[in-house]
């Protein structure tokens, strides 16, 4: 129950500002990649495979890279927001303030959400420029929202538990990033291997991006049903153990 809303809109609107003063590194970059993975996988590789599921390998490929960009902004913002502020000594003065770990977890997580969403949002605009469909606007922002909470959430937990710059890298590296490509973003998991298909069945990622090619294209992997009901659960649980460790303070209070 949030009791302090003067902080908790202080704190939040902090995080928000952080990423906006700095838009040159924390959206441009986001649709450079962007606009480099279409043209490299997409316009590239579409001579050699010209479609899936009925629909051009081009725009099958969209849905995937505009949910992997907001994955990785709405995880890094909190994760880095929490770290460089352990590694600056500066979190203490924010743990003797009158906010609960509800208020200061709820803070960290909503300015990764906007980050996330908005480059999300930028990306659906160039998706869409670039011929993909969007059969229902009100759900691809509502899984798009989903997504940027629940990684941003992640983002913080990883955060909170990480005492360097490596050790954050590392998990980018070693976990997003590679369920990142499990998840189906340049193909269909029907192309996969039997194990790689099975991995793909615990994969978040996996059911994030088949409900927001459902919500844009019409057609996915998974069914809808239990993509939506998956984003909802996973974007519950993440922000509990987000919020559980805050209350916890572990590795933050000195």
């Amino acid at each position: 129950m949030i009791k302090n809303w003067v902080g908790f809109y202080t704190l939040s609107s902090r995080e928000i500002m952080r990423f906006f003063s700095v838009w040159r590194q924390t959206i441009i970059p986001g649709i450079v990649t962007t606009l480099l993975y279409i043209f490299v996988f997409g316009v590239a590789l579409e001579n050699r495979i010209t479609e899936i599921g009925g629909v051009s390998y081009k725009i099958y490929i969209l849905p995937g890279l505009l949910m992997m960009n907001v994955i990785t902004n709405a995880t890094a913002n909190s994760a880095s927001s929490m770290l460089q502020m352990k590694l600056l000594q500066t979190l203490p003065e924010l743990l003797i303030t009158p906010l609960s770990s509800l208020e200061l977890s709820l803070s960290f997580i909503i300015g990764g959400t906007v980050r996330g969403f908005v480059n999300g949002v930028l990306i659906l605009l160039i998706c869409w420029l670039a011929g993909m469909p969007i059969l229902n606007l009100p759900l691809t922002l509502l899984f798009i929202f989903l997504v940027a909470w629940s990684f941003s959430s992640l983002g913080l937990f990883v955060g909170q538990l990480s005492d360097s710059w490596d050790q954050l890298a590392l998990i980018q590296n070693f976990v997003i990033t590679p369920f990142s490509f499990l998840g189906g973003i340049f193909y269909s998991i029907k192309m996969l291997p039997s194990w790689a298909m099975t991995l793909s069945q615990v994969n978040p990622i996996y059911y994030a991006i088949s409900a927001l090619r459902e919500a844009t294209l019409g057609v996915s992997d998974a069914s809808f049903l239990i993509s939506s009901i998956f984003l909802i659960m996973f974007t519950i649980f993440t922000t509990t153990i987000a919020v559980q460790l805050m209350a916890t303070g572990k590795k933050i209070r000195f």
